[in-house]
């Protein structure tokens, strides 16, 4: 008996490309905090029809990417002092411990990995490439988180960063960078000396002391 392929949901193909392709969007701070979206500018630009836009929209609204309004405005969350505290202790909670569970396995290999990145992170700084420096910060913390083995903790790790996106971008112009974070070359010295309350620290104090600057 042969088996006979699926057939493709195109809308639920196009709801998916839509919903990552502004997933990355948001994560990365390529839109401003408050930024106004419409489905018919989202399925213009993705070129789809409104309901895989719809579609991809709930999904980020029901993530916090992004605010729905009562009278139905979509838009980037603009965060208040409040929830900026609130997601930077989540950060403060879940990070140290993901790091703390990837040191057993922090080889060689994975510490050469994490400078290379942040050799990249030194020329978006150079560049003063706001979404580039987000991009490749990120991409320092997830790799090496994702040697703790926790997909749960990560996931809920990257929900917390997607939230805080647009609020990154604009954290990045109120800093004014010059130089990569200070606090990756302490956490790269951690690993390397199996030091594991100063890799709980150094990531602790890179986390959250450029978003706790944002209140007030």
């Amino acid at each position: 008996m042969l088996i006979q392929p699926r057939p493709v949901d195109s809308t639920t193909s196009a709801h998916e490309r839509v919903y990552r392709a502004l997933r990355t969007q948001i994560m990365h701070g390529e839109l401003a905090p408050g930024a106004a979206l419409t489905l018919r500018g989202i399925g213009k630009t993705y070129g789809v029809s409104m309901t895989p836009a719809r579609e991809a929209v709930r999904r980020l609204v029901a993530e916090g990417a992004l605010f729905l309004s009562s009278s139905g405005r979509v838009s980037t969350p603009a965060l208040t002092n409040e929830r900026i505290e609130e997601l930077a202790t989540l950060r403060a909670m879940l990070e140290p411990e993901l790091a703390s569970r990837a040191l057993p396995r922090a080889h060689f290999a994975l510490i050469d990995r994490l400078e290379a990145i942040n050799q990249g992170v030194s020329q978006m700084v150079a560049r003063q490439d706001a979404t580039g420096y987000i991009r490749m910060n990120l991409e320092f913390h997830r790799m090496l988180y994702l040697r703790a083995q926790a997909p749960a903790m990560l996931a809920m790790t990257e929900t917390v960063w997607l939230q805080l996106g647009p609020t990154m971008r604009a954290l990045y112009g109120r800093l004014n960078r010059k130089e990569p974070p200070y606090h990756h070359k302490l956490i790269l010295s951690a690993l390397k000396a199996g030091d594991e309350p100063g890799l709980r620290l150094a990531i602790r104090t890179d986390v959250t002391q450029g978003l706790r600057m944002l209140k007030g």
